[in-house]
């Protein structure tokens, strides 16, 4: 592998407690078939047994991901298989956080990447067990073969970019409160389940990080989440998931029937016990 041995033996070094090494090569497309959606059937299957990657778990908490290298300059990256991560970057006193889960591509350590002239810098933190497909240099060797797939993995970095876009949009609507039923409307679209009850979002999120997100602070969410559920618009509920018990607001776009079967699978059943994002029975974080 690319990466330092101890980077990835070493649990702290990896960025918590518990960090468990990468098992044995696995079939990207196995793990993601959607990758192969642009493949012809006889491409598909060479794909998959050419494309292949390690997995890294990572326990929740702390990540210090930009100490994974020295990286080789070959190496793709990683892969969110499921899980939550959240991207904090902090400028003096203000912090930005962006939601990272499946399907999600990131790279967090760089070579050749100029310090920072303001002076932020990023920390990483696991909000449910994550697992990670890492990129290595054989797998983008391998790539490069199959350009259809490398297309599908563009495609997540578009939508990456365009989930920012739009996470900065809702920073600048005119009241906290909108801001947040925005927000939530918007990770509907890849994290929301359907109950009889209305639209559940399955994320611990704390008031501090909501005001990370919204570009607010921790008091005024906090009162803003509590006129939200007093009109029955957002509700916390018992297990610190989230509930939309209402047709979102005229003004922003509907959330599309993917939320439902979207292409992440967030919902289906996480292998070897992995969590997958959702709240998980005695790991509450702090409400606030």
């Amino acid at each position: 592998m690319e990466l330092a041995p101890r980077a990835w033996h070493d649990g702290h070094r990896l960025g918590g407690p518990r960090t468990r090494a990468p098992v044995r090569a696995v079939s990207l497309l196995e793990l993601d078939p959607d990758l192969g959606a642009l493949l012809e059937e006889p491409r598909r299957t060479a794909a998959r047994a050419e494309l292949l990657v390690r997995v890294l778990r990572l326990a929740r908490g702390t990540w210090a991901g930009g100490e994974l290298g020295p990286a080789s300059p070959g190496h793709v990256g990683l892969m969110v298989l499921d899980g939550a991560i959240a991207r904090e970057v902090v400028l003096a006193d203000t912090i930005s956080t962006e939601l990272l889960g499946p399907g999600d591509l990131i790279r967090p350590w760089s070579p050749t990447r100029a310090a920072p002239q303001l002076g932020q810098h990023v920390r990483w933190q696991v909000l449910a067990e994550a697992r990670l497909a890492v990129l290595g240099r054989a797998f983008g060797v391998a790539l490069s073969r199959y350009p259809e797939v490398n297309s599908m993995l563009l495609d997540r970095l578009d939508g990456r970019v365009e989930r920012l876009a739009t996470t900065k949009a809702i920073a600048q609507l005119n009241s906290v409160e909108r801001r947040l039923l925005a927000l939530f409307w918007h990770l509907a679209e890849d994290w929301g389940r359907m109950t009889s009850e209305g639209i559940v979002v399955p994320l611990t999120l704390s008031h501090r990080l909501l005001g990370e997100l919204i570009g607010a602070r921790r008091p005024t969410v906090s009162s803003a989440l509590a006129t939200l559920s007093r009109h029955r618009k957002l509700i916390r509920r018992s297990d610190d998931s989230w509930l939309l018990a209402n047709e979102p607001d005229g003004t922003f776009a509907r959330v599309p029937a993917r939320m439902i079967l979207h292409r992440r699978r967030l919902l289906a059943d996480p292998p070897d016990n992995a969590y997958a994002g959702t709240f998980v029975p005695g790991e509450s974080r702090s409400r606030e």
